[in-house]
């Protein structure tokens, strides 16, 4: 006599529902991690873009206390050993980030020897959204950045002090220019680079080979 085997099927069947339920949780568990770290990188690409984009502004705006430190004695020390950048760069790093639909909620520069630094906290305006876990409809994602604005040169040659000539006074000529001093020669990453504050536009475009600005952790 075959025996009757419909009551262990009978007894399997909740077993495989609380098998497929739990599987099907952390399908949805799984789910909301993607977005939460999806969250997580839109809130970092936005926070980057933000730090950049104020280092930028600052290395565009350093260009004339620059020219104007070289022309001036031992004025380069005191403009690498100076903050150049204090509240610079906030409309951009704002606009930056709503691009990224997120916005800035902590911005601030540190001051430093030959390199100053921007940091830009900010908050998505987008949640996580709905999951298995709790809390993440409300929830919104932050990051933080900070970028640096570097002077990555190192002065050659300083040029030999301009002595006025033999009746003339020591701020003017006869002509009424003034004496220059220069040009200035700098080493860059290994490439030579020649600063001539008498030309139109002495650094034309070598502001990004003389400023380095680039992302460091926090």
């Amino acid at each position: 006599m075959i025996p009757d085997r419909r009551g262990d099927r009978g007894q399997a069947f909740p077993i495989y529902i609380v098998m497929v339920a739990g599987l099907l949780f952390l399908a949805f568990a799984f789910f909301a991690v993607g977005q939460a770290s999806a969250a997580r990188n839109g809130a970092q690409g936005a926070a980057d873009a933000a730090a950049l984009a104020a280092a930028q502004e600052a290395r565009d705006a350093m260009k004339l206390p620059f020219l104007q430190a070289l022309g001036e004695p031992d004025g380069l020390n005191d403009f690498l050993s100076g903050s150049q950048n204090p509240g610079l760069g906030r409309e951009e790093a704002d606009r930056l980030a709503a691009e990224n639909r997120s916005d800035v909620t902590g911005f601030y520069w540190q001051q430093g020897f030959w390199q100053d630094r921007v940091t830009a906290r900010v908050k998505t305006r987008y949640t996580v959204g709905t999951s298995v876990i709790p809390s993440t409809k409300d929830r919104h994602a932050t990051a933080s950045a900070t970028a640096v604005v570097e002077f990555r040169c190192s002065l050659e040659t300083a040029p030999e002090p301009t002595s006025p000539r033999q009746g003339e006074g020591d701020e003017e000529n006869k002509d009424g220019s003034k004496d220059t001093p220069g040009p200035f020669e700098f080493t860059c990453d290994g490439r030579p680079v020649i600063i001539d504050l008498s030309s139109s536009d002495p650094l034309a475009d070598l502001s990004k080979l003389i400023f380095a600005v680039h992302l460091i952790d926090d």
